[in-house]
């Protein structure tokens, strides 16, 4: 299990297509379900058609309120601030999913 926190846990994501390429910021209550949807291109819209399946940064929330803010102003930043913000902890922006117990 990636957290065990008590009550509910909310993360905020970004997925690449690939280092320096696309990325896509999200919110979610399940980071293990919402990045395997988005490694399989199962979510209809932008990730699929740029191919972010890399999931290269997330952080998790206890509130879902805080979850959306951060995720909202994230999406807000100019482009190379979120390439700061991924390679703070991700440098080479390798894929996290085995990280937060993905499988295949």
């Amino acid at each position: 299990m990636l957290f065990s926190l008590m009550g509910k846990t909310y993360f905020v994501y970004i997925m690449a297509s690939r280092k320096h390429g696309t990325v896509y910021t999200g919110v979610t209550n399940d980071l293990v379900r919402r990045a395997y949807e988005h490694r399989e291109g199962l979510v209809q819209g932008f990730t699929q058609e740029h191919a972010c399946k890399r999931l290269v940064w997330f952080e998790a929330h206890g509130d879902i309120d805080q979850a959306i803010l951060r995720e909202k102003r994230i999406k807000d930043w100019k482009r190379d601030w979120k390439e700061r913000l991924i390679e703070e902890r991700n440098p080479d922006w390798a894929d996290l999913w085995w990280e937060i117990g993905g499988r295949e």
